[in-house]
């Protein structure tokens, strides 16, 4: 089948199944030009939640889509491709943030969304990276425990009076970023201004003339005055902000590909659609626990 075939058979697979499609800004550009929705993986969970769809299929990696079968327990939530994990996630477990808790005792833990529903349900609430610190500074507590990425609750400590006592989780896609990438890249567009991920390491963060969520760099790329924009994020991200703001350009660093979020094609996506293929379950009690975690953030946020 032609790539125009095939989007035509999943708008007519859409239609049949009640479903909608949801496309987290670090896919591929022909899944993000399929999608109802494209944003950052809460904001899209949420989305498909308010929406009447019997079916969500989940273009992102398996925390997310376990994100939206939280939010929408009664819902059929496809994943296009089950091997598309988190390496972050898949840095602590259930288990292991007991242990911490229990080393820790007394101390809330804070879950960064990118974890499993199983670390969720162990935590005491959920944050994103856009209101990370927000929900930080939100406890009745000096000492904060943050899970699983170092690199995001260093920089919620900056920004807070808070202990924080950080697992050592990472995004490895982030981390790979080098001072000496951003140098050269600046050297070579002196009149780009740097975007970068708080997930990134705290050079680069020093470096950067905007922090932000990917739903905050969005925003800054629409309403910044400058014309040329490094994206120190996953690659997929620029596609979005080209097509969106035509006018400005949009340098991508090198090596800032996340294998994992390129793993859904527009053919898993379709395979995914006929035959109703690797649908995301959570235990119930498990998925309770979880629930209450994101609740608790929404009530702060």
């Amino acid at each position: 089948m032609s790539q125009a075939e095939i989007a035509q058979r999943i708008a007519e697979l859409k239609e049949e199944r009640n479903a909608v499609i949801l496309a987290h800004n670090y896919q591929i550009a022909e899944v993000q030009e399929l999608a109802d929705f494209l944003g950052d993986s809460l904001g899209l969970s949420q989305q498909a939640a308010a929406t009447d769809a019997d079916v969500i299929v989940f273009c992102g990696v398996h925390f997310m889509a376990q994100t939206a079968k939280l939010l929408s327990p009664q819902k059929t939530v496809l994943m296009p491709d089950p091997g598309a994990g988190c390496p972050m996630a898949d840095m602590i477990t259930a288990e292991q943030t007991r242990q911490f808790k229990a080393e820790h005792e007394g101390a809330p833990v804070v879950a960064y969304v990118n974890t499993t529903a199983e670390v969720k349900a162990e935590s005491d609430i959920c944050c994103t990276s856009a209101n990370a610190v927000e929900v930080v500074n939100s406890l009745d507590a000096d000492t904060v425990l943050f899970i699983p990425d170092m690199h995001l609750a260093d920089w919620v400590a900056r920004h807070s009076d808070k202990e924080i006592i950080a697992w050592g989780g990472y995004c490895p896609t982030h981390a790979r970023i080098s001072p000496e990438t951003i140098a050269y890249m600046r050297e070579q567009h002196p009149d780009a201004v740097f975007l970068t991920h708080p997930e990134a390491r705290r050079e680069i963060l020093d470096m950067a003339d905007e922090v932000a969520s990917t739903g905050g760099m969005v925003k800054f790329a629409r309403e910044t005055d400058a014309k040329e924009i490094i994206v120190g994020t996953e690659e997929g991200m620029v596609h979005r902000l080209r097509r969106e703001n035509p006018d400005k350009i949009f340098y991508i660093v090198p090596h800032t590909v996340c294998p994992n979020m390129k793993r859904t094609t527009v053919e898993k996506l379709l395979a995914s659609l006929e035959k109703m293929q690797y649908p995301i379950e959570v235990d119930e009690e498990v998925a309770e626990r979880a629930r209450l975690t994101v609740e608790r953030m929404l009530a702060v946020s």
